[in-house]
């Protein structure tokens, strides 16, 4: 289906159709040091609108509340064609000062607030509500949970939440898509295990899952897209670029959430990679980019531009034509796993 100029697909059993790309908020608060004016953030998201991007995800993390707030300023009036994601498990508590902060700051000019993780019932109904008051927006369509897992909180950690989420935070979510409040529910989240251990414990239309499916690495076609695909859960695959090394930097991330510089496996990939994109004449972003759209569990790429100009880069590498024989060479060379689909049909 096509709507605003972007294929769209269907999100699990729901009616909710998503575009293949998507725009992602956590850069619009500057990360790794940048600087995004309030003005350029609101630019960024409205020339994806005028584009005809169909999809927005936020988060009550990415600055402490400022992205949401950015966000909806550009969203407000022209809601009504798109589908907006935000996020659950971080409730965020005023400071009066820097000086304050018992969480260190990672956003360049965050709202005056820090986080504080709460998975429980009570906590996902107030995020949701106080999600929609920054965003200035009557509704929502999509709640994700955030950053839970072992990965981001430890074994002990992760067990509290957890249970949490298995005794409280799941029926909120669940009573809001009841209520129709919003139209469906998921994670976002940068692990692969904890989505596996979600599909046990309820009825989920969604995971974004960030830098853990693109061309440096296929981890979730082992377990999760089948796993997902049989319980009609759809994936959205944030981080095409892998945090950025894919498009030209040097930053990578984990799956523990924490943006590093690329080590030397990584940088090897990368270089490989660079050497089949530069044989066939192609760069290298426009083929991460529409990597991920071949599996049929994926239902959308997720980016992060900060600037107006960075989006344009990214609409005219998703528009850029690839060569069949670009995505043979990958397969015949193994630097995509067994079993992967790729754009031009064929699987590696």
């Amino acid at each position: 289906m096509s709507a605003r100029g972007f294929n769209t697909r269907r999100v699990g059993r729901t009616n909710l159709e998503l575009s293949e790309l998507g725009l992602g908020g956590a850069t619009l608060s500057g990360m790794f040091g940048n600087e995004v004016p309030d003005e350029q953030a609101r630019s960024v998201v409205s020339r994806a609108l005028d584009a005809g991007i169909g999809y927005y995800d936020t988060a009550p993390h990415y600055g402490d509340g400022r992205a949401e707030h950015l966000m909806g300023d550009a969203l407000r009036y022209r809601h009504d064609d798109v589908v907006i994601s935000t996020k659950v498990g971080r409730l965020l508590r005023p400071v009066r000062s820097e000086a304050q902060r018992t969480v260190p700051r990672s956003w360049t000019y965050p709202f005056p607030f820090e986080i504080a993780y709460d998975y429980s019932y009570d906590a996902i109904m107030r995020s949701y509500e106080d999600s929609l008051q920054r965003l200035g927006l009557g509704h929502v369509e999509i709640l994700l949970v955030h950053d839970i897992g072992v990965q981001s909180h430890g074994e002990e950690g992760n067990r509290k939440h957890w249970a949490d989420l298995s005794s409280g935070g799941y029926r909120a979510l669940d009573e809001l898509r009841r209520n129709g409040d919003v139209r469906a529910i998921g994670f976002g989240v940068n692990e692969v295990p904890v989505l596996l251990d979600a599909l046990g414990i309820g009825d989920w239309d969604v995971f974004l899952v960030a830098n853990r499916y693109n061309l440096i690495e296929q981890t979730p076609l082992e377990r999760l897209f089948p796993e997902a695909a049989r319980a009609g859960t759809s994936v959205i695959a944030a981080g095409p670029f892998a945090a950025g090394v894919l498009a030209g930097t040097d930053i990578w991330g984990p799956s523990n959430g924490a943006y590093q510089k690329a080590p030397p496996n990584i940088v090897e990939k990368v270089t490989a990679l660079r050497a089949v994109a530069d044989a066939f004449g192609i760069p290298l972003g426009a083929a991460a980019l529409q990597f991920g759209v071949a599996h049929p569990t994926v239902v959308s790429v997720l980016t992060g531009p900060k600037s107006p100009a960075e989006l344009d880069g990214i609409l005219a590498w998703w528009h850029t034509p690839i060569p069949a024989g670009f995505w043979d060479a990958l397969a015949d060379q193994r630097l995509v796993a067994p079993g992967t689909p790729l754009p031009n049909g064929r699987t590696a």
